[in-house]
């Protein structure tokens, strides 16, 4: 072989492992960003039940008839 075809052969094999490398360092941050994501989601949930846990607690303890209560929501 020439000096010029292996040159050519180690930039190829260089470029496909830097590919392979990429490819891996994107796999993990989907990774990363999907465990997030989630995370997210699921403190997202737990502030709504608060809420809402909050919202009957604070019902239950008004002196407001539900129908009183619902016509203030509305408007």
């Amino acid at each position: 072989m020439t000096a010029v075809k292996i040159r050519k052969q180690r930039r190829d094999a260089s470029i496909e492992s830097k590919i392979k490398t990429a490819q891996e360092k994107a796999e993990r941050s989907k990774a990363r960003y999907e465990k997030a994501l989630a995370r997210l989601q699921d403190l997202i949930k737990l502030r709504e039940r608060k809420r809402q846990k909050e919202l009957m607690n604070a019902i239950e303890k008004s002196e407001h008839t539900f129908e009183e209560i619902m016509q203030f929501i509305k408007g």
